[in-house]
């Protein structure tokens, strides 16, 4: 074996996202115990910073172990025991994996379908919901195999009316757009650090509200997970008279992630949800002078995951692999019924900026020529200039 050295790459696919240099040194820095009272200092911290992200005051904030995936797990085997019911709004990829796992857990789930690039509809959550009493109801606020948002506000309070809890999917939306925990009223909510947050792959910001301590509480059997059990979690998050073992917290991915929130706050919050939109539109703009089309409403598209289809015989993993050789720029494809169909560009965290969509028109602009689709970049260029504005 040799010293691995990474190729450079621009990354604009669905996640990871580019990763600053501040945050790459802090993960660098000298490891210390997982107990050190000065480790301690900056978990509190971070919980602190996660707590003010989601906007979740009476909420329980840490970041698990593992990627958002792990946030899934976490929250559905933490909520529900075997034969109870759940509703699951399905609209993509991510939606369907939760159903996956509710079953997993033993659950009955009750699945609402959604067309691909469409938001939840609460009309028909609320229909599945009166036609069964469920546990809860779990959703996709960013669904990331199609670019598309989702309204969590009154799908929470449709699970609270149904004496059901809400669990909130904000992987993608976590640091990109506005999260609001307690203005929602959602008792769950999970995200993953490689996307708005820009941080390395490895952790699961995680939220867990007063009404889901009660039912964690109340479970008359114990969750089937023994890692992300939050019982034991907390423990060692928020023990008192000294931290309880749990386990080896990754303390490197910690560091990265605590500077992280530090340059998101430097940024100001508000500010970061400005910028994502303001370079999704310039994004959208250089596109569309492209002759390409976003297949998503514009009311339902997410500023940090665009979906771009692929034109009639454009051949879209051709053009990615050229993009990637040529230009160093990572997108990503299409997954579920979108597969090789569409282009997934992420303008996420660190990667949201104009520099990162003219370096993404221009390589598009080539794999399009290069495949007999006549593009025009210079044209895309000033159509992106004209809506970013002056520098």
């Amino acid at each position: 074996m040799r010293t691995f050295h990474p190729p450079r790459r621009v990354l604009l696919g669905p996640g990871p996202s580019e990763v600053s240099s501040r945050v790459l040194l802090a993960g660098a820095r000298p490891t210390i115990g997982h107990l050190d009272p000065a480790f301690i200092g900056l978990m509190d911290e971070i919980k602190g910073g996660l707590t003010r992200l989601f906007r979740a005051p009476q909420h329980a904030c840490l970041p698990l172990p593992g990627p958002g995936t792990a946030g899934m797990e976490a929250a559905i085997m933490n909520l529900l025991e075997p034969g109870q019911a759940i509703v699951v709004a399905v609209n993509g990829v991510f939606g369907r994996r939760m159903g996956e796992m509710a079953e997993r857990a033993g659950a009955e789930v009750i699945r609402v379908e959604h067309a691909m690039g469409e938001p939840v509809d609460p009309a028909r959550v609320e229909a599945a919901l009166w036609a069964r009493g469920a546990k809860a109801l779990a959703f996709v606020h960013a669904e990331t195999s199609t670019g598309v948002v989702s309204d969590p506000g009154p799908l929470c309070a449709l699970a609270r009316e149904h004496g059901a809890l809400s669990i909130v999917d904000c992987v993608t939306s976590l640091g990109g757009i506005p999260v609001d925990a307690a203005g929602w009223g959602a008792d769950v909510l999970y995200s993953g650090t490689q996307k708005c947050l820009s941080a390395p792959p490895g952790l699961s910001p995680f939220a867990l509200g007063p009404r889901a301590r009660e039912a964690v509480a109340a479970r008359k059997t114990r969750a089937r997970t023994w890692l992300y059990d939050f019982d034991l979690l907390m423990g060692y998050w928020s023990g008192t008279g000294g931290r309880s073992y749990h386990h080896t917290a990754p303390i490197n991915a910690l560091y990265s992630l605590h500077e992280a929130l530090v340059a998101l706050e430097e940024e100001g919050v508000d500010q970061a949800f400005a910028r994502h939109r303001r370079v999704h539109e310039g994004f959208v703009a250089g596109v569309e002078a492209l002759g390409l089309r976003l297949p998503v409403a514009p009311a339902a598209r997410l500023p940090q995951l665009n979906v771009v289809e692929a034109p009639l015989g454009v051949d879209e993993a051709r053009a990615r692999a050229l993009m990637l050789d040529r230009f160093g720029v990572e997108i990503g494809g299409g997954l579920g019924d979108w597969a090789g169909r569409v282009w997934r560009v992420g303008l996420m965290g660190a990667s949201a900026t104009p520099g990162h969509v003219r370096l993404f028109l221009e390589a598009m602009a080539s794999a399009l020529n290069a495949q007999g689709h006549a593009s025009n970049v210079q044209v895309a260029l000033d159509a992106a200039d004209a809506r970013f504005g002056p520098v």
